[in-house]
């Protein structure tokens, strides 16, 4: 095989981001498949255009929580490439509408899902600031918090903020005594943001030890306190 050539780091980054897009696509669709997942989210009892809902939902919960992980403050890759790594983040919207366009989607409906990426992005990046406040709230109760608890709550952010909204969508607001579905797509997204994360930070095992251990707590904690 041989190495693709780049006229600019704008290429290089657009290129990146397709990979990403494919990757979160194909997650997303690996959830949508299991069994488990449709019958929490009772799809027998679901028309065709409501499953397409709750597919496109899942497809933009992977989308973002790549686009967040990207902009981490605690992502651990030298200063100079952040720059980059945001300009990736950029370009994930436009690849995965340019995939489906390829797929012969009409403009219309690729308009759509521009605005449904954007307005996604928009809500569950803001919400991280409610997600790590609640999350140190929490733990601040049970014992004084130290530097590595800290970390562990920034770490988690971004999948715990992904996955609140993208649960709150796809049960449409209806999500009282569905915690079990909320467990999968926490645990779901949590093992992808692994994956990607993994990747950028030069393969660091330990990182999912420590993902999974703050997922577990932080799933603990939420359903406890019922924090929404």
């Amino acid at each position: 095989m041989t190495t693709p050539r780049f006229d600019s780091l704008d290429q290089m980054a657009a290129a990146t981001a397709g990979m990403l897009a494919d990757a979160a696509a194909h997650d997303a669709f690996r959830l949508f498949r299991d069994r488990t997942f449709r019958r929490l989210a009772a799809f027998d009892s679901l028309d065709q255009g409501e499953q397409d809902r709750i597919f496109n939902e899942l497809v933009v919960s992977w989308l973002v929580l790549v686009m967040l992980m990207l902009e981490a403050p605690d992502l651990g890759i030298d200063d100079d490439m952040r720059p980059y790594l945001g300009d990736v983040s950029k370009h994930i919207p436009k690849a995965h509408v340019g995939k489906l366009r390829e797929l012969g989607i009409e403009d219309e409906h690729l308009r759509i899902w521009d605005k449904l990426i954007d307005m996604r992005y928009q809500e569950y990046a803001r919400d991280r600031h409610g997600v790590r406040a609640a999350a140190m709230k929490i733990e601040a109760a049970e014992k004084e918090l130290g530097a590595d608890d800290f970390a562990k709550i920034q770490l988690c952010v971004p999948v715990q903020a992904v996955a609140i909204g993208c649960h709150h969508h796809v049960c449409r607001g209806r999500t009282e005594g569905r915690d079990e579905l909320f467990k999968l797509l926490v645990r779901s997204l949590g093992r992808f943001y692994v994956e990607i994360r993994v990747r950028f930070e030069g393969g660091r095992i330990t990182l999912l030890t420590r993902v999974r251990v703050a997922i577990n707590r932080f799933l603990r904690r939420l359903l406890k306190h019922r924090w929404k």
